[in-house]
């Protein structure tokens, strides 16, 4: 484990095996006796063992360095371990003496933090989202034969939700730049699990009422992705976003799975309209304890220890219009925001996004249950183990995507390498995926387009807090309002087109396609720098 040290002014430390400077020149000192570092790693770099050294070591002013393998009772150095140089004491007079040490911490450390804790509950707010959307596409089946409904006219039900769906991201991701993550999200949980609770009461009364609750859904989960872009830019610092990211959306992918799995459960117990009660109650299980045990940034979270919070605030490698909220104006630039090509790039990879997971989430239960004639049980499992693949490799791109960038790779490759695998994967299965015969070898392929497509959330979904960080929220939201179109398009359409050619096999090849076109696009426009959108183009 190595510790960074700050020094703005010159002090002479009496312990000797902890480190020197020469010059401008970092020099590492352990007190273990080996480093175990390659041996070209040690180059320009001076081993002192336990036991030998010089009688004192001088660090020069303004520098930054590092410190392995000093014990963790020696990772706080203070000012009392050192004296001045009688030489630099004029010059110490004009700058204040700070020492700061901040370490890179261990996975035992990091996951214990407040800041996991605060991504979990937003796992958590995202597993009840995608739980209240799937549980539809499992009901739809028995709702479709006790009415009567034709597949277009289930699409037509199914996509209520994204009517909804398409209204709220915008305002949504204002709210969030403007008030922060933690209002509303807590309004975002209340109102979907409101709505969820009373779809029973709404399927009952009328096919509008039923609609109208499930485009309430919508407009309500609009809010939950920019409320978790928005935290994790607060919470995290770079190094750590994508681990971040990838645990929010592994909650997000297992709402799928929980939601697939336990709803013909739920629904063979209490009902068509058991799962409906039993989510929406869940929702405000969790309102309740986000409501007491977080906050939207660090620096107003009660529980946060003073050591995490300057770790965060020193890790922090933006400008200070990112840590402070956007309440400069009600309207955001939509016009300087739209006329930068990186803006469309992440545009057009939500949109396809969007389309292929709303697509197979709604479809594929009708998919496994049409062309391979199992009973809605078994579709709803086949179509749920994809989403825990998804769930499984989304944490591991996460993890791969920080380990890159810690080791020099930059962000701008980082997320063309990320976006490249979760679109050109899961093109090349979906046409695997048409060549299927039995349903085991069409959950494997389709297992791997779900599993692959998680690497785009470390592409155009955190990319967003890279080009604009302090418009992260607005920008996501207008993501989403695109993509809830190209969804809504996927899941109408995909009714449409299997009634005219009797076969689902056209259109998954037309969404492979897509998916290959998108992820060109993608590479072509995108940046991981930071857009200027305080100028038109």
């Amino acid at each position: 484990m190595c510790y960074s040290l700050s020094l703005q002014s010159p002090i002479n430390f009496r312990n000797r095996h902890a480190l020197k400077i020469h010059g401008d020149r970092a020099v590492l000192i352990s007190n273990s006796a080996t480093l175990g570092l390659p041996e070209r790693d040690r180059r320009g770099k001076l081993l002192l063992c336990h036991g030998k050294g010089v009688h004192s070591l001088r660090f020069g002013g303004n520098v930054d360095v590092k410190l392995c393998g000093i014990p963790r009772h020696r990772l706080r150095v203070h000012c009392s371990d050192a004296r001045r140089m009688p030489e630099d004491r004029h010059e110490a007079e004009k700058t204040a003496e700070a020492v700061t040490v901040t370490d890179q911490p261990d996975f035992s450390e990091f996951i214990t933090s407040e800041r996991v804790k605060v991504v979990a509950m937003l796992a958590l707010a995202l597993a009840l989202c995608n739980a209240d959307r799937v549980v539809m596409s499992v009901a739809i089946v028995p709702l479709s034969l006790s009415r009567g409904w034709s597949k277009s006219f289930s699409g037509i039900v199914q996509s209520s939700f994204l009517w909804g769906y398409l209204i709220s991201p915008i305002a949504g991701g204002t709210l969030v730049d403007r008030y922060g993550g933690k209002v509303v999200m807590a309004w975002g949980v209340a109102l979907w699990s409101l709505a969820t609770f009373l779809t029973p009461w709404a399927a009952d009364t009328s096919l509008w009422a039923l609609l109208a609750a499930r485009a309430m859904v919508g407009v309500a989960e609009g809010v939950a992705l920019p409320c978790m872009n928005n935290m994790v830019a607060r919470w995290f610092p770079p190094t750590e976003r994508s681990r971040a990211v990838g645990i929010a959306m592994a909650g997000f992918q297992l709402g799928n799975v929980v939601g697939l799995m336990l709803s013909p459960i739920l629904m063979s117990q209490g009902g068509i309209y058991g799962p409906f009660v039993i989510f929406g109650l869940s929702g405000f299980l969790w309102l309740l304890v986000w409501l007491s045990a977080m906050s939207s940034a660090p620096d107003r979270h009660s529980q946060i220890t003073k050591f995490e919070l300057e770790y965060i605030k020193q890790k922090q490698q933006t400008s200070i219009r990112e840590n402070k909220r956007n309440t400069t104006g009600v309207i955001p630039p939509f016009r300087r925001l739209l006329s930068k090509m990186p803006t469309w790039a992440v545009i057009v990879a939500n949109s396809m996004h969007s389309w292929g997971f709303f697509v197979i989430l709604s479809w594929m239960p009708i998919y496994f249950n049409s062309v391979y004639h199992v009973n809605l049980k078994q579709a709803a499992w086949f179509s749920a183990v994809p989403w825990s693949m998804m769930a499984f490799t989304g944490y591991l791109a996460g993890y791969w995507s920080d380990l890159l960038i810690r080791r020099g790779t930059s962000i701008t490759l980082t997320r063309k390498i990320m976006q490249s695998i979760g679109f050109i994967g899961p093109g090349i299965a979906l046409i695997g995926l048409t060549t299927a015969k039995r349903p085991l070898v069409a959950s494997a392929w389709l297992s791997l387009a779900v599993g692959l497509k998680s690497f785009s959330h470390l592409g155009f979904l955190i990319n967003l807090q890279d080009i604009a960080p302090e418009y992260s929220g607005v920008l996501h939201g207008m993501c989403l309002t695109a993509g809830t179109l190209a969804a809504i398009v996927g899941t109408v359409g995909a009714g449409f087109f299997v009634e005219l050619l009797g076969s689902f096999q056209g259109f998954i090849l037309l969404t492979a396609i897509l998916y290959l076109l998108s992820a060109l696009f993608y590479n072509i426009y995108s940046t991981g720098e930071r857009v200027d959108f305080d100028s038109a183009a």
